[in-house]
């Protein structure tokens, strides 16, 4: 194996975003101890987030690691150059996110799914792309939404559960992430573009990752692990995993289910069935 790639909330990070968390806040070293593992063996570590390019750019340098890929696959930095996957829609005088705003989509989606989507305060800000809401819709039919109203060079990106909610979706059963991106954007692309530029095989690739967003680039990895707490908190995810025969779940979740995933992968020569 050559390179890992990997999500950061829910799978690398447990409770409060931490790396020296699991989910229920417990303190542990695992997935300091699975990206060890990678660098020790000479496996590149690229950060796939729907965070803004700051933090993962820090979390990538704390990591020792000069590539990641930030905004759901918006954007792939490159040992610092910027390589964007946005089609039409690209940085100028004004930013994507800006010009997204511009168009009325996020306004149109907010007042369509009252009740149902809001802004991810206060993370939702100084983004240079995605529009970042949460609360709990179909992701599918709100893309056929913004198809019907002329903003067919968008999609809304299912980034799996949130915790923070505000009253206003108090009745919800759970809250979901989710990013409003430009169409072309995934992290399945930034996945297959980074590949490519590094010259890397398929075979030669793994990710590890918690959403239907991560899942979808198993078709770029030999193999694709879902951390368990992936489908704890999505059963659901479990009908998206029959579409791909290279995926697997750990038992664990969270960092820990990172190291499992690292370890079965890199000494116990796991392969794609």
């Amino acid at each position: 194996m050559r390179c890992l790639y990997l999500d950061l909330d829910g799978t690398l990070l447990g409770r409060g975003a931490s790396l020296l968390h699991d989910g229920e806040g417990s303190v542990t070293i695992d997935g300091v101890r699975a990206v060890q593992a990678c660098l020790r063996a000479g496996v590149e570590v690229v950060l796939m987030s729907g965070r803004r390019r700051a933090q993962v750019f820090e979390d990538a340098r704390l990591l020792g690691q000069g590539s990641f890929i930030f905004e759901a696959g918006a954007c792939v930095v490159l040992d610092g150059e910027e390589h964007w996957l946005t089609g039409e829609l690209l940085p100028g005088e004004l930013t994507i996110a800006e010009q997204i705003e511009r168009s009325g989509a996020p306004a149109l989606l907010l007042e369509r799914y009252t009740g149902r989507l809001e802004y991810h305060e206060p993370w939702h800000v100084e983004r240079e792309v995605s529009h970042l809401f949460r609360g709990l819709v179909d992701a599918f039919e709100v893309d056929r939404v913004l198809v019907e109203h002329g903003h067919e060079n968008l999609r809304l990106v299912d980034n799996g559960v949130v915790s923070r909610r505000s009253p206003a979706l108090a009745e919800l059963p759970h809250v979901r992430g989710y990013h409003l991106v430009p169409a072309g954007a995934s992290k399945a692309t930034a996945v297959a573009f980074h590949r490519r530029v590094r010259g890397y095989l398929r075979e030669q690739t793994f990710a590890v990752g918690d959403s239907r967003e991560d899942l979808a680039c198993a078709a770029e990895v030999e193999l694709f692990w879902l951390v368990a707490n992936a489908v704890a908190r999505d059963p659901t995810i479990s009908e998206a995993i029959a579409a791909h025969p290279n995926v697997r779940v750990a038992e664990a979740g969270y960092g820990a289910g990172v190291y499992e995933a690292v370890i079965s992968t890199l000494v116990g020569g796991a392969r794609s069935p």
